[in-house]
């Protein structure tokens, strides 16, 4: 939503909304901009931040993309920006660079540099090899051993640095994930109905085409990271080259991926609720209330009414009248132990990843597989491994039948 335009596509709040509450770090970059990076974002929303709390106003921070959300909420954050644009010339994103790489190199580099944070690392996981390269390169220090300086600072714990705002609350509304995904399906239809086809149109017309043309479309940076424009790729470079039968198929197709992936995002963004802050209790750890937003009917007594009374309560310094949502955890899990499933040539990241593949109709298909091949060779050495039986002939290696 920082990105200019593209309000259908980014889902930005209305201007009518707006108008009822004052919102910031909405449309104020450039489309075009493809290296704006979560460290850009906290810098201006930090200061943003202590701007409203000087006029004595509670900053709302609404998600959204989880990653943006914890820069603000815990000293995560390596600013290597500052260090590379002090060099002369002009300034090259060397994590871009990186990105270029096959992630099997890119691991083995970091390993050689960093083994810790390797280990921690998908082989194709590129993107977070590439910072973690870029972190040493830029900083001379291995990027694990910047994490644990933050974790090891008063106020630190297994999430980060210390709590930016130690008296921050969590509003997590969440619904049923059959009424969820109802719902999702509808926005995108909404979507539809609003204009989005137009609106994406002119976007490819206006900054997509020329970059198609020569093959430089890249959907991992900047605004063509947005849930909306893969899906729609093939629709739009091929509109008015092919038949419309083709073309609706397309259209169709391109809409459907988008409902499907929209509701990926969805469950990864509860996922991720649940396992960064109800399942890693710990002093760094802001309480975190959930809100049933599943009927809309209800949404004053289930929603509204509750949320402004766990609000007013930390204002006023008591305690809420809600419990904070609590989730059991193992103390013993590792989220980032690396092992490495042989049987179907696969590198397996965190305890509960693995327990979740060792289960998996794929896992057990090679393992039947497997197990099938050495009782048939253990078969094969039983009857032609005869022992002392005598045989006849000159061929001895002949089994008798």
């Amino acid at each position: 939503q920082v990105y200019k335009g593209l309000d259908i596509i980014t889902n930005k709040v209305s201007p009518q909304e707006q108008r009822l509450c004052r919102h910031h770090m909405i449309s104020f970059v450039d489309p075009l901009v493809s290296n704006y990076t979560v460290v850009d974002f906290r810098d201006k929303a930090v200061a943003l931040i202590s701007y409203i709390f000087a006029r004595d106003k509670i900053p709302i921070v609404v998600g959204g993309t989880n990653y943006y959300i914890e820069s603000l909420l815990w000293k995560v954050l390596i600013n290597t920006k500052q260090k590379a644009s002090m060099a002369p010339g002009p300034v090259i994103d060397r994590k871009v660079e990186l990105e270029q790489l096959d992630g099997v190199e890119l691991h083995r580099r970091l390993s050689q540099v960093d083994p810790e944070m390797a280990a921690k690392l998908h082989p194709h996981d590129k993107r977070k090899l590439a910072r973690s390269l870029q972190v040493f390169e830029e900083m001379g220090i291995p990027h694990s051993e910047i994490l644990h300086q933050q974790q090891e600072e008063e106020g630190g714990g297994p999430l980060g640095g210390p709590l930016k705002y130690p008296h921050s609350c969590i509003l997590w509304l969440h619904a049923d994930q059959a009424a969820l995904d109802q719902r999702l399906e509808k926005r995108v239809d909404d979507m539809l109905a609003a204009g989005l086809l137009e609106e994406l149109r002119d976007f490819h017309r206006r900054y997509n085409q020329e970059k198609v043309a020569e093959n430089r479309q890249d959907y991992q940076h900047g605004i063509f990271q947005s849930i909306g424009f893969k899906e729609f790729h093939e629709y739009l470079i091929s509109e008015g080259n092919c038949s419309p039968e083709t073309s609706a198929l397309l259209l169709q197709k391109g809409i459907q991926a988008l409902k499907q992936v929209t509701k990926r995002y969805a469950r990864r963004q509860n996922k991720w609720v649940r396992n960064r802050f109800l399942r890693r209790p710990g002093p760094n750890v802001p309480p975190v209330y959930g809100l049933e937003v599943s009927d809309l009917l209800r949404w004053e007594e289930d929603v509204l009414k509750p949320a402004l009374e766990i609000v007013e309560s930390f204002i006023q310094g008591r305690e809420p009248p809600a419990e904070p949502v609590k989730m059991e955890y193992d103390v013993n899990e590792n989220k980032r132990s690396h092992r490495v499933c042989e049987l179907c040539d696969r590198v397996i990241i965190g305890d509960r990843e693995w327990a979740a593949h060792t289960r998996s109709k794929s896992h057990l298909h090679h393992l039947k597989k497997r197990r099938k091949l050495e009782a048939a060779s253990h078969a094969a050495e039983t009857s032609g491994g005869s022992g002392g039986a005598e045989t006849s002939g000159k061929d001895s290696s002949l089994p008798l039948l």
